[in-house]
């Protein structure tokens, strides 16, 4: 697997880190303890996305580290809206992050958990007729029960509160089926809810050398939290102009 030229920060490291380098650097000490990690990319000025979408933002050290967590992880979970506005595919990792879950005693794929309320998802897109692991959408009580039936279908569905979706209940519903490393992808909606729940443990954010300006969104919208949760630098690493940073909590 080639990648680009990565190297640390904090600690310094001049040498460029490996694969397995850039493994243990996002590994959690206790996979059996529940990890909420999100990852995010953001502009120097704060931007989220460029023309809606925050491909343009990241680069080949960005995706090697978006792979990397998702390797890591044991779900991946994303807001409906992001997955219609970026495209997402089947949740399938490459043949050499496969090998190396396997080798680890990991399912060769994590499981993609997608977040809707409304439900209006295709049953016909390739993240569940191409899926390597049965799917699952977490939804309310008061989805539409039809809608609900057709998904069950192609997917597992669970109700994580009455009217919206409530972090505490995804984490808990995650975490008793054994799915204990949370890789969250966004969107901004999805990532504000958790941070306004106090359910962040981790922040996995790029940080690109760009200024895009206009009206692109932050990496997290919605309700403020009681109190700023205080995160703690576990390292930076960079390549060329781009950051890497991973914070935990303080």
């Amino acid at each position: 697997m080639s990648i680009p030229s990565i190297t640390s920060l904090v600690p310094a490291q001049a040498e460029p880190l490996s694969v397995d380098e850039l493994v243990a650097a996002y590994a959690v000490e206790d996979r059996s303890a529940t990890t909420v990690r999100v990852n995010f990319v953001t502009s120097l000025d704060g931007g989220a996305t460029v023309d809606g979408v925050s491909g343009g933002l990241g680069g080949p050290a960005d995706k090697t580290v978006f792979d990397i967590l998702r390797r890591l992880s044991d779900v991946v979970l994303v807001g409906a809206g992001t997955v219609r506005d970026e495209g997402y595919g089947a949740m399938r990792l490459d043949v050499d992050a496969a090998a190396w879950r396997d080798d680890h005693g990991l399912p060769l794929h994590p499981v993609f958990a997608i977040v809707s309320g409304s439900l209006d998802l295709d049953l016909r897109s390739e993240v569940f007729t191409q899926a390597p692991v049965r799917p699952l959408v977490v939804t309310t009580d008061r989805a539409d029960p039809a809608k609900r039936a057709a998904l069950e279908a192609v997917a597992d569905v669970v109700a994580c509160g009455d009217e919206h979706v409530e972090p505490a209940r995804v984490v808990q519903t995650l975490s008793d089926r054994g799915l204990r490393q949370i890789l969250c992808e966004g969107g901004p909606a999805l990532f504000g809810s958790f941070i306004a729940a106090d359910a962040v443990d981790e922040l996995c954010l790029t940080i690109s050398p760009a200024l895009v300006g206009g009206e692109s969104v932050r990496v997290s919208a919605g309700p403020a939290s009681e109190a700023p949760r205080a995160m703690r630098l576990h390292h930076l690493l960079r390549a060329d102009d781009l950051l890497l940073s991973r914070y935990v909590r303080g």
